[in-house]
């Protein structure tokens, strides 16, 4: 039976990750220095078999050296790389070096430790390494050339296209990272996000950091920064994602992590939600109006809280008493993050935060 019109108009439709962009381009810049013709489309294949095909966007083949660009198509995913071109030029090198990566123009270089490359080396991961590794060396195979060849990926805007991504704070600099472990984008990609904290963690740890903090938006981290004088590396973009950086910590201890956030998203965690996105977890009022009850004696503050349209209303309801009331509701979402942490040697605590960026609320 086939999809109904409401059903297809809400399907997502993924798309393809730079990594894979970058391994087409390079199939057909290395299939025209052994040929002369650049193959259009250029079909590779993903690390789980399936086999896309790309539209080259533009090629040039002169002096030995094949370029050829391709369009990113992130489907319907917020990708900030969404219609950039991702370019791969390819060159002859020396005899025995094998597949050689270089940073062009928007590609960044990495210059911390803690990434799954080392400092010094383009920001292209494995994954992406291992893919044109691969293309390189079939079609090497068929010509039967040595397959010896510098690969030099770039992306024209790219360096200003990083200043919306995690890539400063993780020390990656001079644009952006060539990413992907499977080739395909899917849309709004929990998995993705929570794999950046996870990189933001494991830079902290390597460069000896021992307190990082983890915001659910701008507001709050700009508070947390100044609040403890944290440089940007130390900041975790944790999003909504509180649980998920929680366990990871757990089995990758820094010595101490602050979580900060609004009152709503905190009042969440302190609820037990560790996932605190606005479409999988809502605000309890039956439990504000019991915090109000048990931290403020207030049964008046508690009625109104039980009825509230939002947890701002109700922290406005508290008028002065405001400060107790985020104070108790940093208390159980400390609770609540230690109980993820299980015993973990890591220094735990809360900071509340309103619209303004005023922190209302600490514990631990």
């Amino acid at each position: 039976m086939g999809k109904t019109t409401a059903q297809r108009k809400t399907t997502l439709r993924r798309g393809w990750t730079t990594g894979a962009c970058a391994t087409a381009a390079t199939k057909a810049a290395y299939a025209a220095l052994l040929t002369g013709e650049f193959p259009d489309p250029v079909a590779i294949t993903l690390p789980r078999g399936e086999t896309p095909a790309f539209a080259l966007a533009f090629e040039g083949l002169e002096d030995g050296v094949a370029r050829a660009g391709i369009v990113k198509d992130a489907g319907d995913d917020p990708d900030v790389t969404h219609g950039a071109t991702v370019i791969a030029q390819v060159r002859r090198g020396a005899a025995g070096s094998g597949v050689v990566f270089r940073a062009g123009a928007g590609v960044g270089t990495v210059t911390k430790p803690g990434l799954p490359i080392e400092p010094g080396e383009p920001a292209i991961n494995p994954v992406p390494r291992a893919m044109m590794r691969q293309v390189v060396a079939e079609l090497a195979a068929r010509h039967g050339d040595a397959g010896d060849v510098e690969i030099e990926i770039s992306v024209p805007g790219g360096e200003e296209l990083a200043q919306r991504t995690w890539n400063p704070r993780l020390g990656i600099l001079g644009g952006l990272s060539i990413l992907g472990t499977t080739g395909i984008v899917r849309p709004f990609s929990c998995a993705a996000w929570i794999a950046s904290i996870q990189r933001g963690i494991d830079v902290a740890r390597a460069t000896g950091l021992t307190h990082v903090a983890g915001a659910t938006g701008a507001t709050s981290e700009k508070a947390v920064a100044a609040l403890y004088g944290l440089e940007i590396s130390a900041l975790i973009d944790m999003g909504d994602f509180a649980g998920g950086m929680l366990k990871y910590l757990r089995r990758h201890p820094v010595a101490r992590v602050t979580v900060a956030g609004g009152f709503g998203k905190l009042t969440k965690l302190a609820q037990g939600a560790l996932d605190l996105h606005s479409g999988r977890s809502e605000v309890d009022f039956a439990y504000l109006a019991e915090v109000a009850r048990r931290a403020l004696g207030n049964e008046a503050l508690a009625g109104r809280a039980a009825t509230a349209n939002s947890a701002l209303e109700v922290l406005r309801l508290a008028g002065k008493a405001r400060q107790a009331l985020a104070d108790a509701v940093a208390q159980d979402a400390l609770e609540t993050g230690r109980g993820v942490l299980r015993g973990a040697d890591v220094g735990l605590d809360i900071v509340v935060v309103d619209r303004d960026g005023e922190v209302i609320g600490r514990a631990g």
